[in-house]
């Protein structure tokens, strides 16, 4: 497995346990959302595999080498975007691109080519405070993309967006995690966002944070949010989330 997870606890001082005994596997190219509800761990779980959070018990490995820190091949984007405000659309696309060491002429055309991608081409120019929510998101969408990351984390980018723009970047970052065929760890509270993007749903409980159920999605992409299997997905796993403990879920589905 590319990413494993093994047997992993995170505890902090005030005896607060986030994490409780996790173990995952994920594949190379797989997109899996974290699922759950808030406290239950799942912002917990991607700060650790990503490196900014220290585990207290087991072990996270990428492609065999254990994970003690950030590294620049993987790539992580929050909610509020993280722009620079006083750059503009390309020299924020640039910026991971500088860090590299890319040569000028070639960040040009590297940060030219993601932000047609993304459809911000009359906005090549601007600066944050000038676009929407969702023009921004893009932008650290195509930001990330620029320096071909190995692992794209997102820790609930369009929690902040009203519903007509997530549906769109909902549609927008399913086909760039397709054609760029990259790792994405994709954090949520909304079930109907999962069952659109992910092609395993790894649903969190809390206090402490574990994995309830695994649930693989084997109806196609691109996923009608109308069709019959769309919602018989996204019911099956309202259900698993409110199994008592007295009726266990599987660990594992197949929807």
């Amino acid at each position: 497995m590319y990413i494993e997870v093994k047997d992993v606890s995170v505890n902090y001082d005030n005896n607060f346990q986030a994490l409780n005994h996790v173990s995952l596997s994920i594949e190379k190219g797989e997109f899996i959302c974290l699922l759950g509800p808030s406290g239950c761990g799942k912002t917990t779980l991607l700060n650790s595999i990503a490196g900014f959070e220290k585990v207290t018990e087991g072990e996270i490995t990428i492609d065999g080498k254990k994970v003690t820190k950030p590294v620049i091949d993987n790539i992580t984007i929050f909610q509020n975007y993280g722009l620079l405000p006083w750059r503009t659309v390309q020299k924020n696309i640039e910026f991971g691109l500088e860090i590299k060491k890319i040569p000028k002429e070639q960040r040009k055309d590297i940060a030219k080519k993601y932000i047609d991608m993304v459809g911000l081409s009359k906005f090549i120019n601007s600066r944050p405070h000038q676009l929407s929510g969702g023009m921004q998101q893009r932008v650290a969408i195509a930001r990330a993309l620029a320096i071909n990351p190995d692992i794209i984390f997102m820790d609930e980018p369009l929690g902040a967006l009203d519903a007509i723009t997530r549906m769109k970047l909902q549609d927008d970052i399913l086909k760039l995690s397709k054609s760029e065929k990259k790792t994405i760890i994709f954090v949520t509270h909304d079930i109907e966002e999962a069952v659109f993007l992910a092609d395993r749903i790894v649903i969190m409980t809390p206090n402490p944070g574990k994995i309830k159920s695994i649930v693989n999605m084997t109806i196609p992409h691109t996923r009608d949010r109308t069709s019959e299997n769309f919602l018989y997905a996204r019911d099956k796993i309202f259900e698993i989330f409110n199994m008592k403990s007295e009726h266990k879920p599987a660990p594992e589905y197949f929807i």
